[in-house]
């Protein structure tokens, strides 16, 4: 008799569990305020948020970015991705001129862009062939780190802050299971890793990226290396601590003016480590801590993935994670990833709602994940992209309603 109840009982949490995850991933109908923005034209971009209105280098000061008169900087960014994929080469240059990206990343309201980099291409710099960048014909068959150059010398020229980010080894898609690029080295893994790195080595490619924008102003800093996780999420915070210590401080010897930009571990949800471990740099006030925040996160706590907590919980979370450094005005916390898609679910659009109503409050720095309407592998549709295939037209709807608001309060 126990048995059967036992069992009843437990057939009938695992129904309860399948409606939920059919709820959560029901079509969201947006509501009437995102449906009127995306009647209604951009607003202009405030010029107070373009770089060029501040005095650089740029420093930071408690928990804020601050140019050199101590005014506030606060990073408005979208990733804008490729250089990172398989095909070696930014997204978008087979369709527009480089420079009329740029000034559709301005028109959409970012003051700044996270341009990922994979380690194979600084191995490799292979050639970039031409139907890769057919609306850019000056850069046809150029080495890729020189097609690099090309792209943030458009969005520089464009008064566009540039933060270069160090995203993966193997060019490809980031970020899954693959322990070879599941930290900036993996030669402790032998000949598992078709494409091998040490630590010296990692460090000697951000070198090499970072000497060609030693005389760029708006290139502000670098991202050091994207979702350090180690194997299933057991990357310790202290060995990450100091190998970007040892990375950041050798990129200061470069150029002191730079921002070092420190992810946490766990896929770059965690930031709790440095309150009792914190990263130290020989320059001061250089240092910016960031997160990244998505529906799926936080899938391995108590309470669920983000996509199906409660505002309280979400949170408790973001709190413990990140949020305390800006609280206590310890440092920076850019959240350098968060993202949604165009045709969201009800989990998506409550965790958007969530996020957005968190770093509303906390006025914090962001950066979208992505602007492309493509993915380099097979073509295939990018569900998280701002514009449209032109890479001219905006997808006006929820998400842009979000960031641009937070832009201009």
């Amino acid at each position: 008799m126990w048995l059967v109840i036992l069992v009843v009982l437990i057939a009938g949490f695992f129904v309860y569990l399948h409606r939920a995850e059919s709820a959560l991933r029901a079509y969201w109908t947006p509501d009437a305020e995102s449906r009127l923005f995306s009647e209604r034209p951009l607003p202009p971009p405030l010029q107070r948020n373009n770089i060029t209105e501040y005095e650089l280098p740029l420093r930071t000061s408690g928990r804020n970015i601050v140019d050199g008169k101590g005014r506030r900087f606060r990073l408005a960014s979208v990733n804008w991705y490729g250089a990172s994929d398989e095909l070696f080469v930014a997204g978008g240059l087979d369709i527009q001129h480089r420079d009329v990206i740029a000034q559709t990343i301005k028109k959409l309201g970012f003051n700044s862009v996270r341009l990922p980099y994979a380690d194979e291409l600084v191995m490799k710099n292979p050639r970039i062939l031409p139907h890769l960048v057919a609306a850019n014909t000056d850069l046809a068959n150029l080495p890729a780190l020189d097609v690099f150059e090309a792209v943030v010398t458009s969005l520089t020229d464009a008064g566009i802050a540039v933060i270069i980010n160090n995203h993966i080894t193997s060019a490809q898609w980031c970020c899954g299971a693959d322990p070879c690029d599941a930290g900036w080295a993996n030669d402790h893994l032998g000949p598992l890793c078709p494409v091998k790195q040490t630590e010296e080595e990692w460090i000697a490619h951000w070198e090499t990226v970072m000497s060609r924008f030693l005389d760029n102003p708006l290139v502000i800093g670098a991202d050091l290396r994207n979702e350090v996780r180690g194997l299933w999420g057991t990357m310790p915070w202290r060995k990450w601590a100091e190998a970007a210590e040892k990375c950041g401080n050798r990129l200061l010897d470069m150029k002191t003016d730079w921002l070092i930009v420190v992810e946490g571990t766990e896929s770059a949800n965690d930031v709790s480590g440095a309150a009792e471990r914190p990263v130290q740099l020989k320059i001061p006030n250089r240092l910016v801590y960031s997160a990244h925040v998505y529906a799926w996160s936080g899938w391995g706590e108590l309470d669920g993935r983000f996509s199906k907590r409660s505002y309280a919980s979400f949170v408790k979370t973001m709190r413990h994670n990140w949020g305390y450094l800006l609280e206590n005005n310890v440092a920076p916390v850019w959240v350098g990833e968060l993202g949604a898609p165009d045709e969201p679910s009800i989990g998506d659009a409550h965790y958007w709602k969530n996020m957005w109503r968190y770093l509303k409050a906390v006025d914090a720095d962001f950066g979208y994940w992505a602007l492309n309407p493509r993915k380099p592998a097979g073509n295939t549709r990018e569900r998280y992209s701002l514009v449209k295939d032109d890479w001219v037209t905006p997808v006006k709807d929820y998400r842009l309603k979000d960031m641009i608001e937070l832009t201009r309060q």
